[in-house]
């Protein structure tokens, strides 16, 4: 089954499937780059909550049709029942970067599945952070990432300040942030931004292989792992070793993690159900 195949009705523009446990999301704007409207970025805030608590969703993609993977948002996009021309009261853009591009950032973040980026083109801006925020990044050979916030006169948003430094250090994170070039995706694999750079044809198979991968593994373990891989950037060695205790406790009593023990002593492969 093509995951492009099976159109949500309520969005055209965020094309949804869900194929042999793995939520496909793709941003389908072409023409505009894949830059993401108000309505878009809601449409996968709630596809992403919907994943966490669907049992038959292990892992999840995000990826996009056309040249780019998603140049950002949409600045023309407001949310329903703003007043065009209406005078700016101090609080309103802090308000509007909480409620917007930060809860999309922190939905991937807190996404209780594994979401794969499969970016197909040129992701910049917020577009990139969305990237940044994701567990495991593929990268077609044509892609690029821009930080292009300082081209238009503007601080990074999205948590893009959080995410970049924590994973190519503040010295790399500024030198992209304060000069907006554009870096290939060669380039961002040597970084570590990205986990794999595949030909642009093998992008959409590479997806596929490594998102059923993961939905065939021990899917509350791997929630588990993302947590407390997450939180450790921010922890103190004794929150992060009893976070870890109190993680694996928790898993030990998920019919997987029994599987799992079980298989070892018997000398068989795994099947894991997701439980």
């Amino acid at each position: 089954m093509d995951p492009l195949d099976s159109l949500d009705p309520l969005d055209s523009l965020v094309l949804h499937a869900t194929d042999n446990g793995v939520s496909w999301i793709t941003l389908n704007r072409p023409d505009a780059m894949n830059a993401v409207t108000w309505d878009q970025r809601e449409r996968i805030i709630a596809l992403l909550a919907e994943a966490s608590a669907d049992p038959g969703v292990r892992a999840v993609v995000i990826t996009a049709t056309g040249r780019g993977f998603c140049a950002g948002a949409d600045l023309r996009g407001a949310p329903t029942g703003a007043t065009p021309g209406s005078e700016r009261v101090a609080g309103d853009i802090a308000r509007t970067i909480r409620q917007g591009a930060q809860r999309l950032i922190t939905a991937v973040l807190d996404c209780e599945k594994p979401v794969i980026a499969a970016v197909n083109g040129t992701a910049a801006g917020l577009g990139a952070h969305l990237v940044l925020a994701c567990d495991l990044v593929l990268a077609a050979e044509s892609a690029r990432f821009i930080e292009v916030f300082v081209r238009r006169g503007l601080v990074p948003d999205g948590g893009g300040a959080y995410l970049l430094p924590r994973l190519v250090g503040p010295q790399r994170a500024k030198e992209l942030m304060f000069f907006g070039d554009a870096l290939a995706a060669a380039d961002a694999e040597r970084m570590g931004l990205v986990n794999r750079v595949v030909a642009d044809g093998e992008l959409a198979a590479t997806a596929k292989e490594w998102a059923e991968r993961l939905a065939a593994g021990p899917t509350r373990a791997l929630a588990l792992t993302k947590h407390l891989v997450n939180a450790s950037l921010d922890a103190d060695r004794t929150s992060a070793l009893a976070a870890e205790a109190w993680a694996q406790e928790i898993n030990m009593s998920t019919r997987d993690a029994n599987e799992g023990v079980a298989s070892f002593v018997e000398r068989r492969t795994p099947k894991y159900r997701g439980l």
